[in-house]
């Protein structure tokens, strides 16, 4: 195939919610189908529109989220050293430029963001296709985005986590959503970054503001929880806790389910109340 910016987004597109498939059902006609299935418009009529630019033929779109068309020509084109099930397809080979649209249009289907504050701020990618990934992996580090890969328990799937302000930041510079919540997740996720240096007030009466206004309550345990990627920012509030004869205890580093590490300061409700 010869790719441009169009054509690559499709086949990302195909890759990750789509099918191209022949029906070998019927014995005089063949059916040579082609279809994108997603629920959000926004994809499916991107979908459309960038078809109808390469093959000039507009695929319909269903009320039932899918993207259509049947065409044989089209399918052979498609089909040419292609896969697209999902534990066979491969990244092509494409410009950088192209392969922009095509990274896009996959993360548009298969991607997540994750957004805690404090905590965890990652785009997350599951798939089956290990080898697949590992292509994804090695095209984002043209862009310079680093990302990592960790095989889910009990499951055949693999997660791509791309975490870390810069990252995140290139990635939506670079390639970005058009999937309109996950556009509005990522730049959330960005603008949700901030000095992640405490100001620990020293007086009492300011630190008990201090905490009740940083720290989790568990009231289960009966307890009340500081989450930091610092480790400082905890040492010093226990320096400040212990001065003022508030007893904690400070735990890590803990590793969350993106690989990212970050410690966690506990005290009892009790010694505030």
């Amino acid at each position: 195939m010869n790719f441009d910016k169009n054509l690559a987004a499709i086949h990302g597109y195909l890759c990750g919610d789509g099918y191209v498939i022949k029906n070998p059902l019927h014995q005089k006609h063949k059916y040579y189908h082609i279809g994108f299935r997603n629920t959000n418009d926004v994809l499916l009529k991107d979908f459309q529109n960038k078809f109808y630019s390469v093959f000039g033929l507009v695929p319909h779109i269903t009320n039932e989220g899918r993207c259509r068309i049947q065409n044989k020509e089209i399918y052979c084109i498609l089909t040419k050293g292609c896969s697209y099930y999902s534990y066979y397809w491969t990244l092509p080979k494409l410009s950088k430029a192209n392969l922009t649209h095509w990274l896009r249009a996959f993360f548009d289907c298969e991607a997540c963001v994750q957004n805690q504050p404090r905590k965890n701020r990652a785009i997350a990618l599951d798939c089956c296709n290990k080898k697949g990934l590992a292509q994804i992996q090695s095209a984002l580090k043209k862009f310079d985005i680093h990302s990592g890969i960790n095989k889910r328990k009990d499951k055949t799937i693999w997660t791509l986590t791309i975490c870390g302000l810069e990252n995140i930041k290139r990635f939506n510079r670079k390639m970005g959503f058009l999937h309109p919540n996950k556009k509005i997740k990522l730049v959330g996720a960005i603008n949700s970054y901030v000095d992640y240096n405490w100001k620990i007030p020293a007086n009492k009466q300011d630190l008990l503001g201090f905490i009740h206004k940083k720290g989790r309550i568990r009231k289960s345990r009966k307890e009340i929880r500081f989450y930091s990627i610092k480790k400082k920012n905890l040492t010093e509030l226990k320096k400040v806790l212990n001065k003022n004869s508030i007893n904690s205890k400070l735990f890590g580093p803990w590793t969350n389910n993106t690989g990212s590490k970050y410690y966690c300061l506990i005290l009892k409700t009790k010694e505030v109340t």
